[in-house]
Order: structure tokens, then C-alpha cells, then sequence
């Protein structure tokens, strides 16, 4: 009777490891590099309102290997930008966004840099792409929208 339960336990133990293992070898791809998968949408608008500074802020920004997300829109003199950051780098945020914003402040120093990790902020400048894409925006409507996005930050700190 004893060696029986012996080798029930021994075959419990086997099993469980067996199954522990299968469920993570199935999730090796969940960490690999993302930059491949990752999409920037290039917000291209009529001549009024010039995106160039924000499609290559997003371009620079993406080959981190901790951003799975970027959302830009700029103004005549502002660059506002929101991280998407995968969820292991989440504890890193602070130093993650100190870090872009010192970069980008070093290419575009004729800009005022706001660097957002919120995911909030991240919607909302994805509508707001949205509706310069839609080239229905100008250039007094944009700067409103900037505002209010920047107060909504502020609220958050």
C-alpha cells in the first residue's frame, strides 16, 4: 500500500511539472522584440498644420524596445507624445520617459517636449490624430485640443 501511494505521488508530481512546463513554453513569444508588430500611423494633413516633427518623433521613439506604442501631435512650437509601454517595462516608467524626452529635447530643441505614459493621454492624441488625418482641423481647433489635452495631464500629476 505504501509503495502504491509512493508512486501515485511520484506520478502527481509529474504530471504537475509536466503541465506547469507546457504552459510556459507556450507563452516564449510573449516577450520577444514587438518593434516588428508594432504600428505608427503617419499623420499626413494639409499644409496649415505640418505633422513632419511628430511622424519622426514617433519613428525615433518606437525603436525602443520597451514602447510597443506612440501617438504624437505638434504644434508651431510644441511636441506632445504618448507611450504605449509594455507591461514588464511598466515599472519603469519615470525613466523611460525621462529618457525619451531628454532625446527628443536634444533633436527638436526649437520645441517644448510633454512626454505622457498615461494611457488616457495615449486615446486621447489617437482621436486627435484621428481628426487632423481627417484634414477637417485647424490650425486654432488644434491648439485647442492641445490644451485641454495638457490640462488633462496635469490633473493626473
Amino acid at each position: 500500500m505504501k509503495n502504491w501511494l509512493k508512486g501515485l505521488n511520484i506520478s502527481l508530481f509529474l504530471i504537475a511539472i509536466i503541465g506547469l512546463y507546457t504552459g510556459c513554453a507556450g507563452n516564449q513569444n510573449q516577450f520577444a522584440d514587438n518593434t516588428d508588430n508594432a504600428n505608427i500611423v503617419k499623420v499626413h494633413t494639409s499644409k496649415p498644420i505640418d505633422q513632419t516633427v511628430a511622424n519622426k518623433a514617433k519613428e525615433k521613439v518606437i525603436k525602443g524596445e520597451e514602447i510597443s506604442g506612440v501617438k504624437a501631435v505638434n504644434t508651431d512650437k510644441e511636441l506632445f507624445l504618448a507611450l504605449k509601454i509594455d507591461q514588464f517595462d511598466r515599472f519603469r516608467l519615470k525613466n523611460i520617459e525621462k529618457k525619451v524626452k531628454t532625446d527628443l529635447e536634444k533633436t527638436y530643441p526649437d520645441h517644448k517636449i510633454l512626454v505622457s505614459t498615461d494611457s488616457k493621454m495615449y486615446l486621447e492624441l489617437g482621436q486627435l490624430e484621428v481628426k487632423l488625418q481627417k484634414d477637417n482641423t485647424k490650425m486654432k481647433t488644434l491648439k485647442k485640443e492641445f490644451n485641454r489635452i495638457k490640462s488633462l495631464m496635469k490633473e493626473k500629476t
